[in-house]
């Protein structure tokens, strides 16, 4: 018997569990992508592009594809298609399980400052002109564009169009993972002064965190938001053992 599964993707992660769970010869994987970054890395398994139409299209898709499981691997602060993830997995009656990567914690020497959002991440770099590092992806640049007096170093995977409205800010095209020792070497180049951040978690783009840290450089760091109540592990490994789990058979698992 085939087993389909669906994994809602758009982090390393989702793609590493694809090719895990690929490799399952009772498996069926598809990997759905929301389609916002223009150039996604090859993934290795069949992948749908686009959005579902919220929880009710989610729901509706599982149904029709008779898709036995649903596993929501998105971004951490793809807050709002994890609340359609689980809305959907509850009106379908499909199983679901989520890969909640761990947050970042401060520690010795780190200089934080926690805000819930990017409206508040931007008041936050206060009145002065200050030198910031924009570290938060694209899709919510353009709230800076309510403090034009800072200086800004703005990096993201696909070009911001349009540009931002302020006088002065750069910006890079780069896809992680992102070293710590050229983390550094960036925010030196840019006298860099306060980085913003959110706290995505994991190890490929710790090294900004790391490298702040190292030259005593604020981090304005945006909360998590809060997330469905569902079943989860945290790293690739736990999750794929779960997924076995769910489908080994009754005698296998010596229950």
């Amino acid at each position: 018997m085939t087993h389909r599964i669906l994994i809602l993707g758009g982090t390393t992660e989702a793609r590493q569990l694809a090719g895990k769970l690929a490799h399952r010869k009772d498996f069926s994987v598809t990997l759905s992508l929301a389609g916002r970054t223009e150039s996604p890395v090859a993934q290795g398994v069949p992948v749908r592009v686009g959005g579902f139409g919220g929880a009710g299209g989610l729901a509706a898709y599982l149904r029709e594809e008779y898709v036995d499981l649903l596993i929501d691997a998105t971004h951490p602060y793809a807050a709002r298609i994890s609340a359609n993830a689980a809305e959907a997995a509850r009106r379908s009656g499909v199983a679901i399980l989520a890969l909640r990567r761990p947050g970042w914690a401060p520690v010795a020497g780190d200089h934080w400052t926690l805000v819930d959002n990017v409206t508040e991440a931007a008041s936050a770099l206060g009145t002065p002109p200050r030198r910031a590092f924009l570290a938060i992806g694209r899709q919510e640049a353009g709230a800076f564009e309510a403090a034009p007096q800072h200086r800004y170093l703005i990096r993201s995977v696909d070009p911001i169009e349009p540009k931002l409205a302020v006088p002065d800010a750069v910006y890079l095209l780069a896809r992680g993972p992102f070293p710590e020792t050229d983390e550094r070497a960036l925010l030196q180049k840019y006298a860099i002064d306060v980085v913003v951040s959110k706290n995505s978690g994991g190890e490929a783009t710790y090294g900004k965190i790391a490298a702040a840290r190292a030259l005593g450089i604020e981090v304005v760091m945006i909360r998590r938001p809060t997330l469905p109540d569902v079943a989860s592990a945290q790293t690739v490994d736990a999750l794929a053992g779960k997924v076995d789990h769910l489908f080994d058979p009754v005698a296998e698992r010596g229950v």
